[in-house]
């Protein structure tokens, strides 16, 4: 495991989105634009999904995951990670994704939650 350096951390500060890479069953490479947040205290990067949706039923398979942001001021700035999922969990993620959604949209979230929100904790294995 690996820290993010603390010269990006500023990267969770903004609205920043980042891409994060799955594998579907047929074993192609699944990649779709999502809100990330860190957890410095525990070293985890943080993508809130809801259950069922096709990366988090990917990882429940395979927890490999790449993940790629860029800085939204800077785009030649950017920061990349392979690490794995070490925890689906719904602890704290109603209140993580309205978080996540003042920080990228100035409001709670407004979209209708069709099952239950999760937060996929990854362990950056590489940062890159």
């Amino acid at each position: 495991m690996v820290a993010i350096p603390a010269e990006y951390h500023d990267l969770f500060e903004k609205s920043t989105f980042a891409h994060v890479g799955t594998v579907l069953p047929t074993g192609t490479p699944h990649v779709t634009p999502v809100w990330v947040d860190y957890d410095a205290a525990d070293e985890r990067l943080l993508v809130n999904t809801e259950r069922g949706r096709q990366k988090e039923r990917n990882v429940r398979r395979e927890p490999g995951v790449g993940l790629s942001m860029l800085d939204p001021d800077d785009p030649y700035r950017y920061l990349a990670v392979v690490g794995e999922v070490t925890e689906i969990t719904t602890d704290g993620a109603r209140e993580h994704i309205d978080t996540l959604s003042q920080r990228y949209v100035g409001t709670d979230y407004q979209n209708p939650i069709e099952t239950e929100r999760v937060i996929l904790r990854i362990r950056p294995d590489r940062v890159l």
